[in-house]
């Protein structure tokens, strides 16, 4: 038993980096093919760099660019962009799979292994179902996505560019990408041509949303007649992502309603659609209907903690996720009423994975901290302004004030490996490259101590 115990570890410590390593090789690759004079409408590329960058925002399904999508890229370019925002969403290992499934070959436990670590899975249960479900549910709500957007796009821009860009644009918003092509007269507008239309943005919201659930909640959702009731862990990202986006909303709609750059000018209804819109994509996806620039210190900062939180596990958003927010919640709750179980739903929760959810937020406080304090000094910015791009970058969130495409080198290698960081995981990443202790050690036992706290 203890022999299959290591084995199995051994394997899912593999299974990560095969994981970790698929997303660098889509970057990669991605970065190779928009370094082709093809991908550029100039012909001539723009550089290793700015490729790289793009690869890995594409990738990563983060949103930051240091050149505007539709007027640097060709066709050829956007196309390798969305492939790559759908692997990134989706996982490399999910396309894997279901080719497998196709040619119905056998799925054998190393596989199933992978897709437990791309969606970040606490059991090999129903693996190849989930896998099936995620595909066709994809599919079915970026198509019903695009079909709405061309209710607006094709009398905007015409039968095939409004094809193509409504097709792009769902997959970018159900992905929490924030890729966009509607920079033609404007560079960099994103979704501002249509802050007064609540199609547009309803739809986006709706992708961003689903896309951000998490593949195990959908399953659940549409299993819920099967088993009678709701699993325990939907309920709480469901309450989680409704009460976020409420905060998001509220704070936006009481820091900006009389802001003139951004919420002023508009009339009740627009601020309330535009508030709730900029509640949404803080949180995972990099669309923007108002000028980011023209926020408030007091917003921006709620922006930074709503991105860093993310989406839920599983999902294709970014950020240490909701369920950990959660973890973490009752954890302190019960701590302040006297230190007792952590309990919810008649459950007590695990104290490991309270200890893991500590460990997550921890690392990647440090590094937001860290990073905006370098990025700040690099660039000479005010730290607001730095905390925001790397909470936009950490998180896989794509929002900007406007100094992406201004940096540095230096800082843009800051912030490619951030968005890696962030979309691969910070914990699967240390599983993935750590050290891993042997048996023997981990049998050592120290004497107890206590420190005084506070």
């Amino acid at each position: 038993m203890q022999r299959k115990f290591h084995l199995l570890r051994r394997q899912n410590l593999n299974a990560t980096r095969i994981v970790a390593g698929s997303f660098a090789a889509i970057i990669l690759l991605g970065t190779i093919l928009l370094s082709l004079p093809i991908a550029s409408r100039s012909g001539t590329s723009p550089g290793i760099l700015t490729c790289l960058f793009t690869a890995t925002s594409a990738t990563c399904v983060t949103g930051l660019v240091l050149v505007d999508t539709v007027t640097q890229w060709t066709l050829f370019g956007q196309g390798v962009i969305l492939v790559m925002i759908q692997l990134g969403g989706l996982g490399f290992v999910t396309i894997l799979t279901l080719i497998s499934m196709l040619l119905r070959r056998k799925i054998g436990l190393s596989e199933r292994l992978l897709v437990v670590s791309n969606f970040n899975l606490s059991s090999l249960s129903g693996v190849v179902g989930l896998v099936r479900y995620t595909v066709k549910w994809t599919a079915i709500f970026e198509l019903s996505g695009a079909a709405l957007l061309m209710t607006r796009f094709i009398p905007a821009f015409g039968v095939s560019r409004g094809l193509w860009y409504s097709v792009f644009h769902a997959v970018s918003a159900f992905c929490n990408a924030g890729f966009d092509l509607l920079g033609r007269g404007t560079p960099f507008q994103s979704l501002l041509p249509f802050q007064r239309d609540p199609v547009v943005l309803g739809t986006i919201m709706a992708l961003i949303v689903i896309g951000g659930l998490g593949f195990v909640v959908w399953s659940d959702i549409g299993h819920r007649k099967q088993r009678g009731r709701l699993a325990l862990y939907t309920k709480l990202v469901l309450g989680m992502t409704a009460a976020l986006i409420l905060l998001g909303a509220a704070v936006t709609l009481g820091v900006e309603w009389h802001n003139p750059d951004t919420l002023g000018p508009m009339p009740w209804w627009e601020k309330i659609v535009n508030a709730f819109f900029q509640s949404v994509t803080f949180r995972t996806a990099g669309f923007s209907s108002i000028d980011q620039g023209g926020l408030r210190d007091t917003t921006l900062a709620l922006g930074c903690i709503l991105m860093l939180i993310g989406g839920s596990s599983g999902s294709t958003a970014g950020g240490v996720k909701t369920g950990t927010v959660a973890v973490l919640a009752l954890g302190l709750w019960a701590d302040l009423k006297g230190g007792g179980a952590a309990v919810i739903g008649g459950r007590s929760l695990n104290r490991r994975q309270q200890n893991s959810a500590v460990t997550l937020t921890l690392t990647v406080g440090l590094l937001f901290i860290i990073g905006s304090m370098f990025l700040s000094l690099l660039e000479d910015l005010p730290f607001m302004s730095a905390a925001f791009e790397v909470a936009s970058a950490l998180g896989t969130v794509g929002l900007t004030v406007g100094i992406t495409p201004g940096l540095t080198p230096v800082s843009r290698v800051l912030l490619i490996l951030l968005m890696y960081l962030g979309r691969v995981g910070i914990l699967s990443f240390s599983l993935a490259f750590s050290t891993r202790r042997s048996a023997v050690e981990s049998k050592i036992k120290y004497p107890v101590t206590n420190v005084m706290i506070g």
